[in-house]
């Protein structure tokens, strides 16, 4: 079978050919990146999401990023609140602001909805994370402030459980888990009270606004998601590492749930988060196995989620090797191609597996190409963070 009869050029037409080849219309589209800041993937989903929006009814946008920062840009978006530069500065987490293609979608998705009644949303799927976890301050006393009494405890006891930020923020805490303050009395205390709080937001819905309902609901899961990870922050066994990981996937899931409510949208963020089986790392001398945020809300969502892993050919002076899966399909005609993945999993025969030399980048696991919809495939990839 020619390689060229399972794939077709990236553009307009070749995106919605594909959505027409699902079984089911996705409430969310995962568009997966092997590797961080490549700036012409970047561009390339700018491309489809606008495609997504004029022609396919899309009307959310969800990426990788801190969920609660994201507020800033969803503000932005829907009302103009804000300077740009501001916003790129507040709105994103993991230097996800400094990319010049997310500072371009948002300034697009601010000009549409100038111009037209029904408005695009932006939405942060991450946590609060980084390899360590921020002050869980933000969201429980926003989620607090939204909560009509009588309440689990007062404004100041609430402020003294949780006392400095910086005490829940320490870097150190990735490290050694002793320097974590996730199984103090202070910790435990708060987790009681967020279990509380969450249990009065179910009792006030219909006093809330959609809005403010809304943003509960994402202060809840996040103040209660915040307070798991610092307990296991604190959990000095073997098996840490692979429990952090699991439990970001898990808020990760969470919220992208929540994003399928106002589907359908594109999502786009790393393939070990979006893909629908088991992501693998390394880290050490250890191998880190856990659920993706993929495969938990594809376990809810089934046919209505749909993943676009993405690949690279040449990076700099990394060429993939002519039998790895890179490599053949570095021999489709196209620059930028989209590739029917379950189609050429069944083409290709023992593929070897690539090894980058860029760390930063993960390689298509040949073994797996039957789990993903479809690839999204940059022959050169000329923009590299």
């Amino acid at each position: 079978m020619d390689i060229k009869d399972m794939a077709r050029p990236l553009d307009g037409a070749g995106v919605s050919a594909f959505l027409r080849s699902l079984p089911a219309r996705p409430l969310l589209l995962g568009l997966g990146e092997a590797r961080h800041f490549v700036g012409e993937l970047g561009e390339v989903r700018n491309e489809v999401f606008r495609h997504l929006v004029e022609h396919e009814g899309y009307r959310s946008f969800a990426i990788e990023s801190d969920c609660l920062m994201g507020l800033v840009v969803d503000d932005h978006v829907r009302t103009g609140a804000g300077d740009l530069d501001d916003v790129m500065e507040r709105g994103f987490s993991h230097n996800f602001g400094a990319s010049a293609a997310n500072r371009e979608l948002v300034r697009w998705m601010r000009a549409y909805n100038e111009e037209h009644d029904e408005q695009l949303r932006f939405f942060g799927f991450d946590g609060p994370l980084e390899y360590w976890a921020a002050s869980p301050r933000e969201a429980l006393t926003a989620l607090y402030a939204l909560l009509d009494g009588p309440l689990p405890c007062t404004p100041e006891a609430l402020d003294e459980l949780l006392g400095p930020d910086d005490r829940w923020s320490d870097e150190a805490t990735a490290r050694d888990p002793a320097r974590s303050i996730g199984r103090s009395a202070d910790a435990r205390r708060l987790r009681l009270i967020a279990d509380d709080l969450v249990a009065l937001l179910d009792t006030q819905v219909p006093r809330l606004s959609a809005d403010d309902g809304e943003r509960a609901a994402l202060y809840a899961r996040t103040a209660v998601g915040l307070l798991r990870y610092h307990h296991l922050m604190a959990d000095a066994s073997e098996a840490r590492w692979t429990r952090l990981s699991a439990q970001r996937d898990a808020m990760m899931a969470a919220n992208l749930r929540a994003v399928a409510g106002h589907g359908p949208a594109l999502v786009f963020g790393h393939n070990l988060h979006l893909q629908r089986n088991k992501s693998v790392m390394p880290l050490g001398d250890q191998t880190l196995e856990w659920w993706s945020a993929g495969a938990i809300a594809g376990a809810h969502l089934g046919d209505r989620y749909a993943f676009l892993a993405s690949a690279l050919g040449t990076t700099g002076d990394d060429a993939p090797p002519p039998d790895t899966v890179e490599g053949i399909l570095s021999t489709l005609p196209w620059d930028r191609s989209l590739v029917d993945a379950r189609r050429l999993a069944e083409a290709v025969t023992e593929p070897a597996p690539r090894v980058s030399r860029d760390f930063r980048y993960f390689p298509l696991d040949p073994a797996r190409l039957d789990t993903i919809d479809g690839v999204v495939f940059l022959r050169q990839a000329v923009e590299l963070g």
